[in-house]
């Protein structure tokens, strides 16, 4: 198996030798063995040259730089599919939306990429933890293969054809994570962090229905809806970022992202931008007033406690009669 390795160097050492030599990546995941047959290699082109299943892990602020690398070298009859969060190429003020997956088809000139999201946390899978994910791929064929290819007894993969759910999911939680974050910062009750996470849950479910209508609803119920947000808002980056973003608003998130995060990338902030424009092209602020309020405190138009003093975002409408 060949692992495309952005290059850095570590101690002294670059990060594909200490991990084909040591079998350790001791940047990202210090204290896990990596498989003898995984392959570190730092040149995009020659990892994906004659490969049949290309899998794209990696922020999606780097996505479409690393396309541009690996196209021309792709076989035509290769296999994709993302574990890409939040990447949404918006258009013509939210008219338009390219999620991560057709932007990879696109570019590679294939005929679809499938989607593979979840409830599963790097270092819990890397432990043998037992875990789920959600496939989503719309290939009746590929779809067989992929979930035999990562499906596991402590990795369970079940299946779906809804590739944009399964997609959107994977991001629109990062947003609620945001505000499940502030919670934590701002040291409010768990009884108000778990209705913000039902708030959210029903926002992002309504926000993908509006996009795409075709969309299946039981979506929502998969590792990747559910679950994964719940996973998301206890333990994920975007939750610690903005706790600590809570607590002292002065900071910016690149900031935040540099002291906390060791290299990696913050996706929720840029992600909420993009989610906003979706939301007020559909006219959806009033339907969706969580959303809506986490991007008003993300860019400092309200501050994190506001979003739960003055937007009244947990009010449900009265039923009539």
């Amino acid at each position: 198996v060949t692992m495309w390795v952005h290059e850095e160097e570590v101690d002294g050492r670059k990060l594909s030798e200490i991990i084909n030599t040591d079998h350790e990546n001791v940047k990202y995941l210090k204290g896990f063995p990596i498989p003898h047959n995984v392959v570190a290699e730092p040149d995009a082109a020659k990892a994906v040259k004659g490969a049949d299943i290309l899998v794209f892990v990696l922020p999606h602020q780097f996505l479409d730089r690393l396309l541009e690398q690996i196209a021309p070298h792709v076989d035509p009859g290769a296999i994709a599919v993302s574990l890409v969060k939040g990447h949404m190429v918006i258009g013509d003020g939210g008219k338009s939306l390219r999620t991560g997956s057709q932007v990879i088809a696109e570019a590679l000139g294939i005929q679809g990429c499938a989607v593979l999201n979840g409830a599963n946390v790097a270092k819990d899978v890397a432990t043998g933890s037992f875990a789920e994910a959600t496939l989503g791929c719309s290939q009746a064929d590929d779809r067989e293969l992929l979930t035999r290819l990562f499906d596991c007894p402590t990795f369970s993969v079940r299946s779906t054809t809804d590739v944009f759910g399964v997609e959107m999911f994977g991001g629109l939680k990062n947003v609620v994570a945001l505000a499940a974050g502030f919670c934590d910062g701002l040291g409010l009750a768990a009884s108000t962090k778990a209705a913000v996470l039902r708030k959210g849950l029903l926002e992002m479910s309504a926000l993908i229905m509006a996009i795409d209508p075709s969309s299946r609803p039981e979506t929502v119920e998969e590792s990747c809806g559910i679950a994964d947000l719940l996973t998301t808002c206890y333990s994920g980056r975007n939750r610690l970022c903005a706790e600590v973003f809570a607590r002292d608003p002065s900071k910016s998130w690149e900031e935040i992202e540099a002291e906390l995060l060791n290299g990696q990338k913050l996706q929720g902030p840029s992600c909420c931008l993009d989610v906003q424009e979706l939301i007020d092209h559909h006219g959806l602020r009033e339907e969706l007033p969580l959303l809506t309020a986490v991007h008003g405190a993300v860019t400092k138009r309200i501050t994190p406690r506001e979003v739960f003093s003055t937007t009244g975002f947990l009010a449900e409408p009265q039923p009539s009669g």
